[in-house]
């Protein structure tokens, strides 16, 4: 008999641990938002789990032994009295249909739902565990007090009593636990969850960094091995990242800057300190860019360096501001003293000139021979004063066709005499432009006579102009003279420089000038002995 109750005992546990963890179980299953009338919803699963443990309830002596306090317990402990008078409701009613001995299951129902409410007012702050252990207390007092001594039922069997006890104590140890453990996994969950969202957000933000920013990040191993490249790479260098790793980074960098490239990541594996370096990368073209670099190195156990961060910049730009503003400051200062040079020559070069032409001598020759070379001073000291000194410009709207064809008057009896021949080829369509006449004739009488010049044995001289791709107006000057090495035309306008015997290099710089307060440009292109093609770009007029 005994041991038929016990497997009634383990069957009524069993059944309600299967019932307390099902709504945990599909709970975790689906989304965890809280869902409305918590305590009314809870309250009546724990009443459907009451019905289901009375009417598997052990039956002895006239009476019904059951579990069903237990899910009461538990709800008064979780969720309070609302919710705990829901189930408590629903075991009274399931226990009176179910069984006789009406009054005493009333009484001990009604001290029981009384005592809890009132000790929850006082207990409200604790912790579920610590409730569920004082309601049991509570539950355990009123019964030993009701059911053996007020109600008389099996006083003379305290064992039996001891086994109900125990029987709804394990209910509710079990139930707590079953709760405590889907409490603590949904916490567990949910922080991990958060977690997971944050590195997340932080993996896109760095990636959204990553992979949008023009800097160049490479993160470089002990091995000097490269383990990540940026997108960047592809869309700075041309290299696609799969191209990049499988070679090894040195190969990229300029042969002039590798050694100084290794000594950095040296250092900074042996002084774990930042350094900064500039190299040039290859482009997938062929030709190199500059880059400014930050390197910092990323520690790991033991404080060694584990990683090298490399953040490279692309400073081409920057580097080619910087040499036309150190341009720009020679250009002032040639101007400066160009001003002041020519105006302190010419004053006495006018008198030498003046008094030889009063006084010549028997030799004319040498009187010719001085006056010329006094003469070429005088326009080089002219040259000075108009890069040194603010020229009045009055831009008026102008047909560059007829412009063109004024200054080839100008030049033609000199082309005739040298035996060159000057062909002007120019599109049916007027290119008006908004200029100052006479500044623009002498940049075309410059670039022309430089022609001509190059042209020791005659040949031909091809003018073009026409409208550009861009909108713009086009004039190209085409040589057959001896042409300029490739490496020597970047350095064109400088101030000095020149590739005549004579030349002072003025004429070509004035001309940048010129076109440079017209907005427009020029662009020179020449292999030696092929001859000399310059384009100049000016803005048409709106």
């Amino acid at each position: 008999m005994e041991s038929v109750i016990l497997l009634d005992y383990i069957m009524n546990l069993s059944i309600f641990s299967l019932m307390v963890s099902l709504p945990l179980v599909i709970r975790s299953f689906i989304n965890h938002k809280p869902f409305k009338k918590v305590q009314f919803w809870v309250g009546l699963y724990g009443g459907i789990v009451s019905i289901i443990l009375v009417l598997l309830s052990i039956h002895q002596g006239g009476y019904s032994y059951d579990i069903r306090y237990a899910p009461v317990i538990l709800v008064f402990s979780y969720l309070g009295p609302i919710a705990g008078f829901i189930t408590g409701i629903f075991s009274l009613l399931i226990r009176l249909y179910s069984s006789g001995q009406w009054m005493p299951a009333i009484i001990g129902w009604s001290i029981i739902m009384i005592s809890f409410s009132i000790i929850h007012r006082y207990i409200s702050r604790l912790t579920s565990i610590k409730k569920s252990a004082i309601f049991f207390a509570t539950y355990l007092v009123i019964y030993i007090v009701t059911v053996p001594f007020l109600f008389n039922v099996f006083r003379d069997k305290p064992f039996f009593h001891l086994q109900y006890i125990l029987f709804v104590m394990l209910g509710v140890v079990i139930g707590a636990l079953l709760i405590e453990s889907y409490v603590k996994l949904h916490r567990l969950n949910n922080r991990l969850s958060d977690m997971y969202k944050m590195l997340g957000e932080s993996e896109s933000k760095y990636r959204l960094i990553a992979e949008n920013t023009s800097d160049l990040i490479m993160v470089m191993n002990k091995d000097h091995s490269i383990s990540y490249f940026s997108p960047s790479h592809e869309v700075v260098l041309g290299f696609h990242t799969s191209e990049l790793e499988k070679f090894e980074l040195c190969t990229f960098i300029h042969s002039e800057d590798v050694s100084l490239f290794k000594n950095t990541i040296k250092t900074m594996f042996e002084q774990k300190e930042s350094q900064a370096l500039e190299f040039r990368l290859k482009h997938m073209e062929g030709h190199y860019i500059e880059f400014e670099s930050r390197c910092m190195p990323v520690k790991g156990e033991g404080q060694s360096v584990e990683h090298i961060v490399i953040i490279s910049r692309d400073v081409s730009e920057r580097k080619k501001a910087e040499g036309f503003l150190l341009q720009s400051e020679k250009l002032s200062i040639v101007g400066e003293l160009a001003a002041g040079v020519a105006h302190e020559i010419r004053n006495p070069l006018t008198t030498i000139k003046g008094f030889l032409q009063l006084y010549r001598g028997e030799n004319t020759t040498i009187d010719r021979l001085l006056l010329t070379e006094l003469e070429r001073i005088e326009g080089i000291t002219s040259e000075l004063l108009s890069l040194g000194k603010p020229q009045a410009v009055q831009l008026n709207r102008t047909d560059l066709r007829e412009l063109l064809e004024d200054t080839l008057e100008l030049l033609s009896p000199e082309a005739l005499m040298n035996g060159i021949q000057i062909n002007l080829k120019v599109e049916n369509t007027a290119l008006f432009i908004t200029c100052e006449r006479n500044q623009l004739k002498q940049v075309f009488l410059n670039i022309l006579k430089n022609a001509m010049e190059a042209m020791k044995d005659g040949g031909e001289i091809s003018i073009d102009l026409r409208k550009s791709a861009e909108g713009e107006c086009l004039i190209s000057v085409q040589d057959q003279g001896c042409g300029i090495p490739e490496e020597l035309l970047p350095r064109l306008g400088e101030p000095f420089y020149s590739l005549k015997e004579k030349g002072t290099g003025l004429g070509i710089m004035i001309c940048h000038k010129i076109l440079k307060q017209h907005h427009g440009s020029i662009l020179y292109k020449s292999k030696m002995n092929e001859g000399t093609l310059v384009e100049i770009t000016l803005p048409l007029a709106s």
